[in-house]
């Protein structure tokens, strides 16, 4: 079998993550390589459209009660967004809106310090606290943005989302980068990266307005906005108090640092057990707790391990590990596993159809499927299947830009949360709200199955013999489910 994923334009790329079982039902398929012209049709999907599927998709999921509640019903007006930096453009509704109430909802507070700080804007990616990040750059503007940030010795800047419909609008909440490690492999690439930087999001900042929002349509640097800087992490307020100490001894501060980090590191999973828990910290876990055991019920294509609900976090801050930000990139990576999931399900049939065309067409006759080309061109696909792809990727844009959007958001929503309890509150919402889906489904399927679709022990049991003896004859199971507990999200 030829196993080369599918690319199509409209295509989502996410980093696996231990922590969520997503069984093997990779089907056999081949690369295709799609012109501009049908990937910028399949594409073409109207902003105003974008925000109505979104809306319909979650107050259709939602009762009217929960819909009062939903921290995104008004879609991509649920996060709150800067004005547009782009001239001579008609603006917005949303834009109108951002714009008359810029001075409560922007402008700083008499108590916070605001500070000039270089903006890379990164498309539609939400980042949160206490992650790391590899960048690539290559563009002129932001080699000099590298360039001005180690010369001054801040080593930091603000990356914020980008609006989805709208140039050059940007999230009012955004991360700070600071850069920990920078590679110059211009030589190596000849020039077409200068640099390879490692990262990692050491707070939180709000965005008060962009300083040179002519600089966007130039592109001869970079934008520089004003903004507060909220330290979620302690990395800020320690740099700042360990300024005096840089002449020491760098091996032995180094040796000591990692000791210490170890330390920690084992203190803070200690005391994460033994801190209670406030009354909606309790009614996160339960939540979570539920649609976990619900999710291996319902035997779900990609779901949390249980012993993940051991080592769900909820604490403040990242002084303890697990913490709320870590469960919180946790469900971040379960949204988008799950879009991948969605994503390749909806390919399964199409690329079934073009391995049989490859055999048909081009393979040698021998019999060897190692034979069959690993890509192929557009214009060498039959009319039919052409047709076919060209139909996939606008069906692929229509029901999964909405879905990622929405995921998109709700992140967003979150790392704009104005503290703890909020974040708790909004990642609740979210969990819930998966968790009513799968308790619906279960009621679907127990209801139009006659008796409950959940298998039972034994015939879990006989399953699995009888796939263990398939493998004994050399074979492989056409299904693979990952039951063991241990196998599943830690």
């Amino acid at each position: 079998m030829v196993h080369v994923p599918l690319l199509l334009s409209f295509t989502y790329l996410y980093h696996a993550n231990a922590f969520v079982d997503v069984p093997s039902r990779r089907t056999p398929s081949a690369n295709v390589a799609v012109p501009a012209a049908v990937a910028s049709q399949s594409n073409a999907l109207h902003p105003k459209q974008t925000s109505f599927q979104l809306r319909m998709s979650l107050d259709d999921e939602e009762d009217d009660d929960d819909h009062d509640n939903n921290p995104l019903s008004k879609g991509i007006d649920s996060v709150s967004w800067l004005p547009s930096v782009v001239t001579g453009t008609s603006p917005s509704r949303s834009i109108i809106e951002s714009s008359s109430s810029a001075a409560s909802s922007s402008s700083p507070t008499q108590n916070e310090t605001v500070e000039t700080l270089p903006l890379f804007p990164l498309g539609g990616i939400v980042y949160t606290p206490n992650s790391e990040h590899i960048l690539n750059i290559f563009e002129q503007r932001y080699r000099q943005m590298y360039n001005d940030i180690l010369m001054n010795g801040s080593k930091r800047f603000v990356v914020s989302m980008c609006h989805p419909s709208e140039e050059g609008r940007f999230a009012k909440v955004g991360v700070l980068f600071s850069l920990e490690e920078l590679k110059e492999v211009s030589e190596m690439t000849e020039d077409r990266v200068k640099y390879i930087c490692n990262h990692r999001v050491t707070g939180r900042v709000r965005l008060h307005e962009v300083i040179n929002p002519e600089a966007w349509e130039k592109r001869d640097t970079y934008l520089k906005v004003k903004g507060t800087i909220i330290d979620d992490t302690g990395f800020y307020s320690k740099t700042q108090q360990s300024d005096d100490d840089d002449e020491e001894d760098d091996t032995a501060k180094m040796d000591e640092e990692i000791s210490k980090k170890l330390v920690n590191a084992v203190l803070n999973a200690a005391l994460a057990d033994t801190v209670e828990k406030t009354p909606e910290e309790e009614a996160l876990f339960s939540s979570f707790s539920q649609l976990v055991e619900l999710q291996h019920e319902l035997e779900e294509d990609v779901r949390f391990t249980r012993a993940s609900v051991k080592s769900f976090g909820i604490a403040e801050g990242t002084d303890m590990d697990p913490n709320l930000w870590t469960s919180i990139r946790l469900w971040q990576s379960y949204a988008e596993q799950r879009l991948v999931a969605t994503q390749n399900e909806m390919q399964k049939e199409f690329q079934e159809k073009l391995v049989e065309f490859l055999k048909r067409e081009m393979g040698s006759g021998k019999g060897g499927e190692e034979e069959l080309p690993s890509a192929i061109g557009f214009q060498d696909l039959s009319p039919e299947l052409q047709q076919e792809l060209i139909e996939l990727q606008q069906r692929m844009t229509r029901e999964l830009k909405p879905l990622l959007l929405e995921q998109t958001l709700s992140m967003q929503k979150i790392l704009e949360a104005e503290d703890h309890r909020g974040r708790v509150e909004l990642m609740r919402y979210f969990v819930d709200a998966e968790r009513k889906r799968l308790e619906a489904k279960k009621t679907l399927k127990n209801m139009f199955g006659g008796r409950s679709v959940l298998a039972s022990r034994k015939e879990i049991e006989e399953r699995k013999v009888k796939e263990e003896g398939r493998e004994d004859k050399g074979g492989k199971p056409a299904l693979q489910f990952f039951e063991d507990e241990e196998d599943s999200f830690q």
